[in-house]
């Protein structure tokens, strides 16, 4: 979310940026219901003074004006009760409106309609090449007793998986190995809740609007209610995260953090679920896009400075390269282009795997800066050495994920004979050089 101030002064540029990211919003609009609703905020605030005056008034009258100044204080009661009833309306217009709001793309940004118009920044090589026919990772799974789909659908339905035998060290190795060298970054280590209530997905941007929409936000709502500790029913909705960056976030809502204590570098491990509703029909087989996985976030926190947040940015950035190095697989890091950035971010670069099956980059993660779009929803703001407090700079970026990269790792390290060469960071979580096909 924007500053209403900035908004009214920036129209030009926000109608741009609203073109320019796809996105459905009358900015006209907008300032119509933002001059209504101040309008309406005076006038109640002239009743209520009206109404003072008439209560001072009433408490030094004689006895028999009383009445007449008791019926004028109920008369202008009535007036405000209903222009609150009329104010609460056009709020709830505006903050639907408002949480559409883009923030403008950086200057330097790409200008595209869609992902054709990204630009790749750097390639570590150039794709895997095999003198021999290569198998994709659901058949390298299957031979090497890796991960079980079928059981997996049966059980958990519509890309359900088993990730089983050397493939569970694997996959916790990628993510350990992501921890510990994140931890060596700077970012300190925290398993966050993944069960959150609606005002962190919304206020770190996982919904489209003001609140939840099963018809286009990729998230699962929890359906069930839950008792207080006082055995009470909560009917409060609840919903999984489908990455840890919101519930990092969130763990500073309504806060004022020192500036001396900036900036903040968080890395989360947990669990992520994801509906992908979008998605339907796309990547139906395997473990390119599933429903749950686990995955190590990063998240950073700065001052309200462009290049203190951009220094941050590009760290995040670097250490996602030395981990894709670390799984010895060719990779490549991607500029978003305007059409491609969703509302809140001013920037964003994606990191993609080779994946020899798809003769194609596969997305593995992504680094995004929101500056303060996301802290205005969340209320996070920091407080200089004047003793000003402005909104902190928020961003994230993806360390590891479990799925993608494990794809990488099985199609790129496959030999001739099926089995799988461990990358050697990783062969201690493993245990072994090579996974072989059993007996």
């Amino acid at each position: 979310m924007l500053d209403i101030k900035y908004i009214r002064e920036h129209v030009d540029g926000l109608k741009k940026a609203i073109g320019q990211k796809h996105i459905e919003l009358d900015l006209d609009k907008l300032l119509k219901l933002d001059e209504e609703r101040r309008e309406m905020i005076g006038l109640i605030d002239e009743l209520r003074s009206e109404r003072k005056k008439n209560a001072d008034a009433s408490a030094g009258a004689s006895n028999d004006k009383k009445e007449k100044f008791a019926q004028s204080g109920r008369e202008l009661k009535e007036k405000i009760s209903k222009q609150e009833d009329e104010l609460a309306i056009l709020e709830e217009q505006f903050e639907e409106l408002m949480a559409k709001v883009p923030v403008i793309p950086a200057p330097d940004t790409p200008e595209g309609e869609d992902d054709s118009g990204n630009l790749e920044i750097f390639r570590s090589q150039e794709p895997t090449t095999f003198k021999f026919i290569p198998k994709d990772h659901i058949e390298l799974a299957r031979n090497l007793d890796l991960i079980d789909f079928e059981n997996g659908a049966r059980v958990s339905g519509y890309r359900g998986y088993y990730v089983k035998n050397e493939a569970v060290m694997l996959q916790m190795g990628l993510l350990m190995h992501a921890l510990q060298k994140a931890i060596k970054h700077g970012f300190k280590p925290i398993i966050p809740p993944t069960l959150v209530k609606e005002a962190v997905l919304y206020g770190s941007g996982y919904f489209a609007g003001r609140k939840f929409n099963p018809d286009i936000d990729e998230v699962y709502k929890i359906a069930n209610d839950e008792k207080s500790a006082e055995g009470t029913l909560k009917k409060e909705d609840k919903f999984l995260i489908g990455t840890a960056e919101p519930s990092l976030l969130a763990y500073f809502a309504d806060q004022v953090i020192s500036v001396d204590d900036l900036p903040i570098k968080l890395c989360g491990f947990s669990q992520c679920y994801r509906s992908e509703i979008g998605s339907y029909g796309r990547d139906t087989k395997g473990l390119y896009r599933v429903h749950e996985f686990m995955k190590v976030e990063l998240i950073a926190i700065t001052p309200a400075d462009i290049e203190v947040a951009d220094g941050l940015h590009k760290e995040m950035v670097d250490l996602a390269k030395e981990l894709h190095d670390d799984l010895e697989v060719p990779y490549r890091i991607i500029r978003m282009c305007t059409g491609a950035l969703t509302a809140g971010k001013y920037k964003q670069f994606d990191y993609e795997a080779w994946t020899p099956s798809r003769n194609g980059w596969g997305e593995t993660g992504s680094a995004s800066n929101f500056l303060d779009w996301q802290a205005r929803r969340l209320n996070v703001r920091y407080r200089e050495k004047g003793g000003s407090t402005r909104y902190v700079y928020m961003l994230n970026a993806t360390a590891l994920p479990s799925p993608r990269p494990l794809i990488a790792i099985l199609e790129n390290h496959q030999t001739k004979n099926g089995s799988i060469k461990v990358p050697k960071t990783l062969r201690p979580y493993v245990g072994k050089k090579e996974i072989k096909r059993k007996g």
